[in-house]
């Protein structure tokens, strides 16, 4: 193995899809290899054509995984001021028209080399391993940190039968955690408790949003007019993304909020239902389609609203206070990390959302410090991730097999009998994760245990035949 520390990233989306999981672990890749002392592989889903339709936005497919891979890049570098000297590789996918989510095929570990594993990071852990079927994290890598960004619990208690699927999925979560992470870290207290788990923030914000907010403060040191529009909100145009609450606290309080203006930004599946309550409203509610919240258009606006509660840590959050602007959001675990931003204001009601909405209005920003505008970027989201983590820069000595047969003492008995249970439970998710049948009945993908001819092709595997052939021979 290398003298350097080797990080395996890999995460359950991709862009061109504009999600958390796509851009968060783009930016983490690019920020630890930064400073050069750090060999990085960014290993994301690779979908077939066919998913590639349904998934990406703007008709955007790609022919090949190269160029993909040259997408990504061309991304990430039009927003950072360094070149990225992190390596992509990727792994079969499948998209589920069910969970609206991508889910891995096969043994997604093979994609990192024996010679190289080191470090895993398996961003959203629980989902990439409901179903996993292959290789054993903790015995391929020397550490496998999982990082949580998504609360399951919420979004599922909002479905059909959703408190009994929740706790279903709650012990299912908690399970393969336990197997298959030495660690984990939660973005807030928003998310589901799980073993070996701490609390932490370790995203940054798109360094151009930072960028803005020095714009925006020299021109009020100036005395210039920084901001000329009001209020706005930005996100994934459904319900449970908080625009349900919001149109509710307008409606409820039409006459206290009188000349308000607020515009919506999104698109997605409750886009009309929006649209349509806006319009019963005797205020100004304007509802736009989606945009990248970079655009110069988002600049002027004074006041960002946000109530959902259904977020970890919410993005945009983040990037409008990088922004310099004004915050008003609900008293939830979810925004516990940005309470320490003097732009912030958290409301515990529904009076206090109304007069702090008012005070926004008429107030202007706060300027940030040198520290609390590091604490927003990506830097210091890397240095929050190294010590949450428990990594140890220098290399570790190589792994020792105990063979001796020497009696151990009580503590590490009681360890031994816990590596035991683990054991034994490992044995379990993957004897359940090797049948078909089970594998449905909980929701996956039908015969995702190994990728397609197509895939293979596009991916250069070999063919599914031959990997049967060849996964046998080696258990053998």
């Amino acid at each position: 193995m290398s003298a350097r520390r080797h990080f395996a990233i890999f995460t359950t989306a991709s862009l061109p899809w504009m999600t958390g999981t796509s851009i968060n672990p783009l930016f983490r890749a690019a920020y630890l290899a930064k400073d050069g002392d750090k060999d990085v592989t960014l290993v994301i889903p690779w979908l077939s054509l066919r998913d590639q339709e349904l998934v990406y936005p703007n008709r955007i497919v790609f022919d090949s995984p190269l160029e993909h891979e040259a997408y990504v890049r061309h991304w990430i570098e039009e927003r950072i001021d360094f070149k990225p000297s992190f390596s992509i590789k990727f792994y079969p996918g499948k998209f589920s028209k069910e969970m609206r989510s991508i889910l891995p095929v096969g043994d997604i570990t093979e994609c990192i080399p024996d010679e190289v594993a080191d470090i895993a990071v398996l961003e959203e852990p629980e989902h990439l391993n409901w179903y996993h079927h292959g290789r054993r994290w903790k015995n391929k890598f020397r550490r496998v940190i999982g990082i949580v960004h998504t609360n399951y619990l919420a979004y599922v208690k909002r479905e059909k039968n959703g408190q009994a699927i929740a706790c279903f999925l709650k012990y299912a979560n908690t399970w393969v955690t336990r197997i298959y992470c030495h660690k984990i870290i939660r973005l807030s207290g928003a998310t589901q408790d799980l073993p070996r788990s701490v609390v932490c923030n370790v995203h940054g914000v798109n360094p151009k949003f930072l960028e803005v907010g020095k714009l925006k403060l020299k021109q009020l040191q100036s005395e210039d007019v920084a901001f000329t529009k009001g209020a706005y909100y930005i996100g994934k145009m459904v319900w449970s993304k908080g625009y349900r609450e919001l149109l509710d606290l307008l409606s409820k309080y039409q006459s206290k909020l009188a000349g308000l203006e607020v515009d919506l930004y999104g698109t997605g599946e409750d886009s009309d239902e929006v649209r349509k309550s806006a319009e019963r409203l005797s205020l100004a509610v304007h509802v736009h389609p989606g945009r990248d919240h970079a655009d110069p258009l988002f600049h002027d606006y004074k006041v960002f609203i946000n109530p959902s509660t259904t977020d970890v840590v919410c993005t945009t959050t983040a990037e409008a206070l990088a922004m310099g602007k004004i915050v008003i959001c609900a008293d939830h675990p979810s925004n516990e990390f940005f309470k320490q931003f003097p732009n912030c204001r958290i409301y515990k009601n529904d009076e206090e959302f109304v007069q702090l909405t008012l005070n926004a209005l008429s107030e202007q920003p706060a300027p940030l410090t040198d520290m609390q505008r590091y604490d927003l970027s990506w830097e210091a989201a890397t240095e929050r991730f190294i010590d949450a983590a428990d990594i140890n820069l220098q290399v570790p000595e190589s792994r020792i097999h105990q063979t001796s047969r020497v009696s151990l003492p009580a503590f590490l008995r009681t360890r031994k009998l816990k590596q035991n249970l683990e054991d034994a439970s490992v044995y379990l998710h993957q004897a359940l994760s090797g049948l078909e049948v089970t594998r449905c009945a909980f929701g996956a993908v039908p015969k995702t245990l190994q990728p397609d001819e197509q895939l293979c092709k596009d991916l250069g595997l070999a063919p599914p035949a031959k990997r049967k052939k060849l996964k046998l021979k080696l258990m053998t």
